[in-house]
């Protein structure tokens, strides 16, 4: 069975925690990290009707984007919403554990699920705000142990380029003597032993050495396998906010808004610039965005898609000739729930918790309507 402490591992592979932004607040909001986990929701927010639902419908954690918890509480009151639903979370045995900023900037989180959405292709980060540190993990393994240990390293290295699974191996000579105590795969305690061994090499990023080491010593058959990691002045990923990226061809501005509301299944939306401008390269940020605009600019998109725009974001984008479209927080958000509960399930099942069950939300709407007006 599933602990909590387990789900919250899972989720800090889908996105790591020391990618969010440093006055956000993700990760475990309330729950206890040793309690079963039988069930999931996924929701973008925890509101009442999220919270509600999922406790109805048996769960024991509720994932959400946007953090229950966002300041330190100088006290939880039940007269406030928050203070009413992080009671009935407590008493209820329900977990609240959030992936904001850190799934917005991770690579296949909300931004590159948006940007898959409104058909974009090489894709980029539009605001960089982090660079993955690169490592070098060299382990020295018995020749007729090497492709095991290869294999079982594979999920942890790194791509070159459009290649994964890069690794390199070399043969040589490994010398010890077993000591007291010792209980040796190879060799006689107190007898020094010669044996043939392949040095393996492989490319990691700082987030995952942990994970790759504790893989490495689970695997490797020595009591003490010997490994070393290596500082490397190559460029990592750059990771960050937003999105840039091409159409497959140009539309006209009016077309692809009409694109983008039909994506998000939305009922309408507000753009700003010519209907008639062609528009080939663009920029996005889930959620809000607006402050962006500069940036989107200098990388010479055509348009940024975002939402919460403002009157003077609009007088902005005009002024720098940029188009704009404003697709609405909710929905450039929402399409989270569907991509969690789907990496969440694959995941759990890949960990032995397949009975686990992930349900995505279903009770959560648009604050926003919309009229028609003749």
């Amino acid at each position: 069975m599933a602990k909590l402490s387990d789900i919250v591992g899972i989720i800090s592979k889908i996105a790591a925690p020391g990618l969010a932004e440093s006055w956000d607040n993700s990760g475990l909001q309330v729950g206890d990290p040793a309690a079963e986990i039988r069930r999931i929701m996924v929701s973008l927010d925890a509101s009442p009707a999220a919270v509600e639902s999922a406790i109805t419908l048996g769960c024991q954690l509720l994932v959400t984007h946007h953090p229950l918890i966002f300041k330190p509480q100088k006290s939880i009151s039940f007269s406030t919403t928050q203070g009413r639903l992080i009671h009935k979370a407590i008493s209820s045995g329900l977990a609240i554990v959030s992936m904001h900023t850190n799934y917005d900037i991770a690579e296949d989180g909300l931004n590159d699920v948006l940007a898959s959405r409104l058909g974009l292709s090489g894709c980029l980060p539009l605001q960089i705000t982090s660079e993955q540190e690169l490592l070098k993990l060299v382990v020295f393994v018995p020749e007729g142990n090497l492709e095991s240990v290869r294999r079982a390293l594979f999920p942890y290295t790194e791509n070159i380029g459009a290649y994964q699974d890069c690794t390199f191996s070399t043969s040589g000579e490994g010398t010890f003597t077993p000591q007291d105590g010792a209980k040796p795969f190879i060799g006689t305690v107190g007898e020094t032993e010669h044996t043939s061994e392949q040095r393996l090499e492989l490319l990691v990023s700082r987030p995952v050495l942990a994970r790759a080491i504790k893989v490495l010593l689970a695997v490797h058959p020595y009591e003490e396998p010997a490994f070393d990691v290596y500082p490397l002045m190559n460029e990592g990923k750059k990771l960050g906010l937003g999105r840039v990226g091409c159409l497959a061809t140009t539309i006209s501005l009016n077309e692809f808004a009409e694109q983008v509301g039909v994506a998000l299944g939305m009922n309408g939306l507000r753009y700003v610039g010519n209907p008639t401008a062609q528009v080939k390269k663009v920029a996005l940020c889930s959620g809000s965005g607006a402050s962006l605009l500069h940036i989107a600019a200098r990388t010479g998109a055509d348009v940024l898609v975002t939402g919460d725009v403002k009157y003077h974001d609009a007088r902005d984008a005009e002024d720098l000739g940029l188009a704009l479209i404003d697709a609405g927080h909710f929905h450039t958000e929402i399409i989270m729930v569907a991509a969690v509960s789907n990496k969440l399930k694959l995941m759990l099942k890949e960990a032995g918790f397949e009975n686990c069950e992930v349900m995505p939300s279903s009770v959560e709407t648009d604050p926003f309507k919309y009229c028609q007006i003749q």
